[in-house]
């Protein structure tokens, strides 16, 4: 799990109640230690007045300490009524950095003194303040350190730090064009750049083809790769055709590392197979599951969809970049996201055999077996299912959420064969669907198993992405 360093500011207003302020900070910090996500940097009793921030002076002093540990995010958090020009020159400071506010509840009443905070009242002086200078952030709430809540919230924020910071300045690999049919797979490079600092960099599959045959079958990384494969069942693959599965991952990752991509955009179904004789499915599974999303079809949108949801688990759960398919014959509120088997491995459910195959479909006119596809039934559980898209510049993200299950009967078995699906049951399918359709969104998403709808939301929230959710 990747920690992610956030700057707490915990503000104070001189005539306040500093001992009281000192020891909310301190429990801030002491929850936040028990985060395995989230590493808090703070000012320390000797840089400020019981590590407190209570003026522009104090805030400077941060600003220095958060920059030389290169923080990731900003928590701004009122102890007391808090000095809100403070915690506005650190918000300044770091305009592009995800920002959450949060205020802090009174000390127990005690008769006739219990007025000791007053951050219920100073912290709307610190977010008109950002309101004014157009400074977005994330609102937590008035919360007790102590509470379940502070603690999920804080999380929630850690993930929504981790999706802006790695979605901003993305690098996306496209290796090859689009299918021809699939103008689904439009992307537009000059608003991403523009808007996100985000590239777009092409690739030949061809040449990455050539690449792989220069590579010895003995190659280290090559037997290496084989041994791994060997976590499903392979026995139906002819070994000459492992090894160029196995080449072919070893050159991507390569190039992946060279030209330093978060993602990928991968044109399947046509070139790699017909030139090289193998389906890319597998492999992109396996790059997924290590970290390197992999979409199909070359839909950089796709790519990075999924690298959102990536980020929102903090790089713990790989999604599945899937097709909206069929809805169950049967069952109302459930359709089929599937692709054709490239889920990564580990989201198998263990009831039911991983096998590397052929397409079935694809060239059998020809009576060629074109290997690489990961025919596989993805674990039931929670799910996240996501869809980013653009239009006329302006960005905007599909969130629902739905519920994997297990469908044993011949009708729902057969559905899954070929290729990596699952039937997901959601709320209301058909809203769902008339949304998909009327918004414009496209027939692929990416389904993570979890619920990260908050943290997905908060992200586009900052980073300007519509929300549309159903």
């Amino acid at each position: 799990m990747r920690k992610i360093r956030l700057g707490f500011v915990p503000l104070h207003r001189r005539g306040f109640d500093e001992k009281w302020a000192a020891e909310v900070r301190d429990s801030i910090i002491k929850v936040s230690s028990k985060l395995n996500s989230i590493e808090l940097v703070y000012s320390s009793s000797t840089l400020t007045e019981n590590g407190l921030i209570s003026d522009e002076n104090d805030a400077q002093k941060v600003i220095s300490l958060f920059k030389e540990k290169n923080v990731d995010g900003i928590l701004l958090g009122t102890m007391t009524f808090g000095d809100e020009l403070a915690g506005i020159k650190v918000a300044e400071e770091f305009y592009n950095y995800p920002l959450a506010v949060f205020g802090t509840k009174e000390p127990k009443i005690k008769p006739l003194n219990f007025k000791g905070s007053d951050s219920f009242c100073g912290t709307l002086s610190l977010t008109s303040g950002l309101y004014r200078r157009n400074i977005p952030f994330i609102f937590l709430g008035v919360l007790s350190p102590n509470e379940e809540a502070f603690s999920r919230h804080l999380e929630n924020f850690a993930r929504t730090t981790a999706i802006v910071r790695d979605f901003v300045g993305a690098r996306l690999g496209v290796l090859g064009p689009r299918p021809e049919p699939f103008e689904t797979c439009t992307y537009n490079e000059t608003v991403m750049a523009k808007i996100f600092k985000q590239r777009v960099v092409p690739l030949t599959l061809l040449s990455l083809v050539e690449e792989s045959k220069k590579l010895s079958d003995d190659d280290h990384e090559v037997k290496a790769t084989l041994e791994d494969f060997k976590s499903i069942n392979v026995t139906n693959v002819p070994f000459e055709e492992l090894v160029k599965i196995a080449k072919f991952e070893v050159t991507l990752r390569k190039l992946v590392k060279e030209k330093d991509l978060d993602g990928l955009g991968i044109r399947c179904w046509t070139e790699i197979e017909s030139y090289y004789g193998i389906f890319p499915c597998f492999v992109m599974g396996r790059l997924t599951q290590s970290g390197i999303m992999t979409s199909c079809e070359a839909d950089i949108y796709g790519a990075l969809t999924m690298l959102i949801q990536y980020k929102a688990s903090l790089e713990t759960v790989p999604p599945h970049f899937i097709d909206w398919t069929i809805m169950h014959p049967n069952l109302p509120n459930v359709f089929l996201a599937w692709h054709c088997g490239n889920a990564p491995p580990l989201l198998a459910c263990p009831h039911y055999p991983s096998t590397l195959t052929y397409h079935s479909g694809y060239y059998k006119s020809r009576g060629i077996k074109c290997y690489g596809t990961l025919d596989t039934v993805i674990k039931p559980g929670e799910v996240t299912i996501c869809r980013l898209t653009e239009h006329e510049g302006q960005f905007k993200m599909l969130i629902t959420k739905g519920e994997i299950i297990e469908l044993n009967d011949a009708v729902s078995k057969e559905a899954l064969k070929p290729g990596s699906g699952a039937w997901v049951k959601v709320d209301d399918l058909e809203k769902l669907y008339k949304t998909i359709a009327l918004e414009g969104f496209v027939h692929h998403a990416s389904m993570i198993h979890g619920d990260y709808s908050e943290s997905i939301k908060q992200a586009c929230s900052i980073l300007n992405i519509k929300i549309v959710e159903v």
